[in-house]
Order: C-alpha cells, then sequence, then structure tokens
C-alpha cells in the first residue's frame, strides 16, 4: 500500500500536466490572430510564386529493346572470338543499357544538338506562348535570322555545349517500363519542342548505335581477314570463317533494321496540358507552413511572456 504523500505527489503531478496542456492551448487562442495572419500571408505569397511558376509540358514515349533481356552471341562462339582476340559481344552487357549511358553522354548530347540546332531553345529561350512560340532573350539571341549577338568587346553570346548539354540532360528521362520495355521523355517550356525531341531523339540514338556496331564489326572482319591470311592451320581458319560470318550476319541485321535498338510502340504526342507546376500542392504546402510557423511562433513568446502569480495554496 502506497504511502499518503506520494498518493499526493502523484496526484499533483497529473494535475501540473493538465494545466501545463490547457495553458498551451490558452496561449495559442490568445495568439490566435498572429497564427491566422502568418497563415494568410503565407498562402498569399505561395498562391504568387506559384502563378510565377512557368508551365512545363513533357512528352514521352514507350520503347522496347528487343535484344534487352540478354547477350545473344552464340555462346561457342564467343570462346572462339576470344582466342582470336575479336570482340563479338556478349560480355554481359546489353546493347539497351549501351545506349541508355549513351543516350546521357556529352558526344551524343551535342551532335544531336547542333544536328537540329537546339541551342536557342535550350539557352535562350525565356518563355512560351501559344500560337507565337518560344520567347527568346533579346540581348543575347537575335530570333529572326537565329543568330547570336555579340557583347561590347564584340565575343559572342553564343553558350558552350556544356550548357546546352545541361539543359537538354535537366529535362531528359527514360525509365525502365517492365521487361525489355522504356519510358523516354523530355520536359519543356514548349509541348511541340519537347514531342519534337522524343521523336528526334529515338531515330539519333538507334543510328548512333548502328553506326557504332557496324564500325566495330567492320574493323573485327578486317582483322580476321588478315589472320586467316597469317595462318596455314586449317583449324584455325575455319575458326575466323565461323567469326567473320557472325560479324557479316551482324552488319547485315543492322543496315536492314533502321529501329536498330530501341523499336517505337507509342510515339510521342503533342501535351495538351502542363505537367509541372503542381500549383495546388505548392499553395498547400505554403499555407501548412505558415500556419505551423504561427503555432511555433505563439508557443516560443509564450515562454518569454511574465507569468502570472499563482494563488497561494490553501
Amino acid at each position: 500500500m502506497t504511502s499518503g504523500p506520494e498518493s499526493r505527489e502523484g496526484g499533483r503531478n497529473e494535475v501540473d500536466d493538465r494545466i501545463d496542456v490547457t495553458a498551451i492551448f490558452a496561449d495559442l487562442w490568445r495568439g490566435k490572430w498572429i497564427i491566422i495572419g502568418l497563415t494568410i500571408i503565407a498562402a498569399m505569397a505561395g498562391v504568387l510564386y506559384a502563378k510565377q511558376q512557368p508551365d512545363l509540358y513533357n512528352a514521352e514515349a514507350l520503347l522496347v529493346a528487343p535484344g534487352a533481356g540478354g547477350p545473344s552471341s552464340d555462346g561457342r562462339l564467343q570462346g572462339l572470338a576470344g582466342l582470336a582476340g575479336v570482340d563479338i559481344g556478349g560480355s554481359g552487357v546489353t546493347t539497351a543499357a549501351i545506349a541508355q549511358q549513351v543516350l546521357r553522354s556529352g558526344p551524343f548530347l551535342t551532335a544531336f544538338i547542333n544536328r537540329h540546332d537546339y541551342a536557342p531553345e535550350l539557352v535562350a529561350a525565356t518563355g512560351y506562348t501559344p500560337g507565337d512560340g518560344f520567347e527568346y532573350d533579346a540581348e543575347r539571341f537575335n530570333a529572326a535570322d537565329r543568330t547570336w549577338r555579340s557583347d561590347d568587346q564584340g565575343q559572342s553570346l553564343e553558350p558552350d555545349d556544356r550548357a546546352a548539354i545541361g539543359r537538354l540532360r535537366s529535362g531528359l528521362r527514360m525509365q525502365s517500363a517492365g521487361p525489355g520495355m522504356f519510358k523516354l521523355s523530355f520536359q519543356s517550356l514548349s509541348p511541340a519542342f519537347a514531342q519534337e525531341v522524343v521523336q528526334n531523339l529515338v531515330p539519333a540514338l538507334n543510328d548512333h548505335m548502328r553506326d557504332r556496331d557496324l564500325v566495330e564489326a567492320q574493323r573485327s572482319v578486317s582483322y580476321l581477314e588478315e589472320k586467316i591470311e597469317e595462318t596455314s592451320i586449317t583449324g584455325m581458319r575455319q575458326v575466323f570463317f565461323q567469326l567473320i560470318e557472325s560479324e557479316t550476319r551482324k552488319i547485315m541485321l543492322a543496315n536492314a533494321n533502321p529501329e536498330y535498338v530501341f523499336e517505337t510502340i507509342d510515339p510521342a504526342v503533342k501535351p495538351r496540358s502542363p505537367s509541372l507546376p503542381n500549383r495546388q500542392l505548392i499553395a498547400m504546402v505554403a499555407t501548412l507552413s505558415g500556419a505551423l510557423f504561427g503555432v511555433l511562433l505563439v508557443i516560443a513568446l509564450s515562454f518569454f511572456r511574465p507569468s502570472r502569480p499563482s494563488k497561494p495554496a490553501e
């Protein structure tokens, strides 16, 4: 059985806890106008910020890579090619996996931007108006004849490749959509430009990978033909002929298939509505942040408020 003083002490702690909670709610009620004011200010700031953000449109294409499941080269030929010093693939990395890395590589993106003259839209564009198209930085780029202006020292204001590549990379996404399936998307101020970039990227990537494999295959064939001339061993010559047949088959398939790595299942279309920004979410987060800040501010101020003298215990 507990003693009398301990029971009285426990009851006093419960009363103190109730008093503290009651005091906090009383402080919040006294500072309600601070909380309401900060909430309104934050909500207005959030709405204003959301309206100032430009619309961004996202165009997306669904692709399939038939050879993405794994290396397709014959294992026996791989061993023979290794002995001959020739690489015929099958190293464990698929062509689709290599293409995904090439898609974000500097040399590929530089050639792609220069081929289609996309630098002004990526670097100099400041806005977009439906019906009128892109709005450009007039002090940097002359939209009438699509030429870059010069500064006071006569130096061209044309950006370097890194600036254009960075802008293209920031809006470019490629992600898996299932076994052998990929989604390629690009985000831009202009819905038409976003669609155009995705539509041009797929054939450009296929052509790049085809040319790359063709050069490697032709180099391998030339190397194997030299080896055939150098050796008189019948077994080795048969091995080299088999390897040449494999590389020749690769060359024929590459030339016959325009969609060498990725086949387009669902092409990119011009988006009708922007994907970003989510203005409702921005306004809601700003409003909740203002309310939370108001509550914390009122509680903090309550600690500095002089406490009322307590009534003497009877």
